[in-house]
């Protein structure tokens, strides 16, 4: 039996990252107190979620990977805890400004990174202002936790992103994420098809998934967003083991039988009697007619 305790962490933020990280360490080491061997923390968590203006002046949060204070200090934390700790971070390359996940193991070592492939554009989400198209393609990790699929936010609505994740070996898949207030619909509130979303990514692909939100009311100069947490972790029938809830700055922990996992995914048959002979149109350009607005 290869046991994961796994545990997503969700807080809310404010501009000063010091504080957000020092709060973030706290419940990483709660995390470690409790067996996690992987904690997935939210998207972006440095700072306030900026993507709800465009506004220039937001490039200069944008860091290059080489020498980042921040991965500096999770990898302390990481091999402190002896925790796998995936780390969302505003990335410059060069002229190129990027959404990326560092994965760092539990020796605190970089095991490499991913840059967020599919980038929002809405009212209260313009990533696509900020962040060019991920360029690394999907990447799953061998970590000290076991071999970890990584997406980010808008990634987790993307059935195509996880299978992939998966047939490239991953034995989880985890989601850092930043969602909460819909401008475009306002009164809706995504949450329960948020999670269902990725409770379908588990249960189609019999494999576990850990999605970190961030939590509380952020004031952008042009509209305000509340986020509503909701960080869960789903088995690999899509049934949610850990829930948080809409307000906490807290964490939550599952216990993941890999081995056990593996059998299932075996002997389920859906990657057996896979017919990517019949998926031409999932290479093929998104047609008109499910571009256009109702």
């Amino acid at each position: 039996m290869r046991q994961l305790i796994a545990a997503a962490v969700q807080i809310s933020c404010t501009d000063d990252v010091e504080a957000n990280i020092e709060k973030l360490e706290l419940h990483v080491r709660e995390a470690a107190r409790r067996g996690a061997q992987l904690v997935v923390l939210q998207e972006l968590f440095e700072g306030l979620y900026f993507c709800v203006d465009e506004d220039r002046r937001h490039d200069a949060r944008a860091r290059p990977l080489a020498g980042h204070p921040t991965v500096s200090r999770m990898s302390a934390l990481a091999r402190e805890t002896g925790t796998v700790l995936p780390v969302s971070l505003f990335e410059r390359d060069g002229a190129r400004l990027f959404n990326t996940l560092v994965m760092i193991d539990a020796d605190g070592k970089v095991l490499g990174h991913y840059r967020k492939s599919h980038i929002p554009d809405s009212p209260g989400y313009s990533e696509k202002f900020y962040f060019a198209d991920g360029d690394t393609g999907f990447r799953v990790f061998e970590t000290a936790a076991g071999k970890v699929g990584t997406g980010v936010c808008w990634d987790q609505w993307f059935p195509e992103a996880a299978r992939a994740m998966v047939l490239m070996g991953a034995e989880v898949l985890i989601y850092p994420t930043a969602i909460g207030s819909e401008p475009s619909y306002p009164g809706w509130d995504s949450r329960d098809h948020w999670q269902r979303v990725m409770q379908g990514h588990a249960g189609a692909n019999l494999t576990p998934v850990i999605a970190a939100n961030r939590t509380g009311a952020e004031k952008g100069r042009t509209g305000d967003m509340i986020f509503y947490g909701s960080s869960f972790i789903a088995d690999h029938t899509g049934a949610k083991l850990a829930e948080a809830d809409r307000v906490c700055d807290c964490v939550i922990t599952a216990a993941l039988d890999l081995d056990e996992i593996a059998s299932a995914r075996r002997g389920w048959g859906v990657f057996r009697d896979r017919r990517f002979d019949l998926y031409g149109a999932l290479m093929q350009p998104t047609p008109e007619r499910l571009l256009a607005m109702a």
